[in-house]
């Protein structure tokens, strides 16, 4: 896609979260999201700590290292740590960041799980206007994100149920290895 200046618009995929520890799960859905929504690539977003959740159990930079090792043949996933950088952890400050360096269109990645507390989020509704929200199904999860606050607001908007071979697994499960 084109702008009046000739300038090319990317589509990039973006997933965040702790990848405590990273795994084929994130691995699929980046797949799936690459192909069904023709993505140049897609930024893992490493967080030190997600808001959502009690402190991880790898230290950030062993979940970084991990995700690199675990990406390494999908040239197309890019391992980032931006906190730092952009001084918070709020998914919306990074989208401001990301559009700011690229004329781009973002997806953002999400699990149905994080639909239900999507609501949540700070600065919710303005993701959604900023973004397409790329909701990937997970095990014993769908039924609750459909009756979600987010999923009721959003509805076809910017947000669009993904259909895909689901990976039983999760980081929650590999912790508990």
């Amino acid at each position: 896609m084109k702008t009046k200046n000739k300038k090319i618009i990317k589509n990039i995929g973006l997933l965040g979260g702790s990848f405590d520890p990273p795994h084929e799960g994130h691995i699929a859905i980046s797949t799936t999201a690459k192909k069904k929504f023709k993505l140049d690539h897609i930024i893992w977003a490493i967080t030190k700590r997600n808001p959502f959740k009690k402190k991880s159990r790898l230290n950030l930079n062993t979940r970084i290292k991990l995700s690199k090792k675990i990406t390494k043949p999908n040239k197309f996933i890019k391992i980032k740590y931006f906190e730092d950088k952009i001084k918070s952890n709020r998914t919306i400050n990074l989208i401001n960041l990301i559009i700011r360096k690229n004329n781009c269109k973002i997806f953002l990645i999400i699990g149905a799980d994080n639909l239900i507390q999507f609501h949540k989020w700070y600065k919710w509704k303005l993701i959604s206007q900023k973004c397409n929200i790329l909701v990937f199904d997970r095990q014993g999860f769908k039924a609750q994100s459909l009756k979600s606050i987010a999923f009721k607001h959003l509805r076809h908007k910017s947000l669009k149920f993904i259909n895909f071979k689901k990976v039983n697994i999760s980081s929650s499960k590999l912790r508990k290895i």
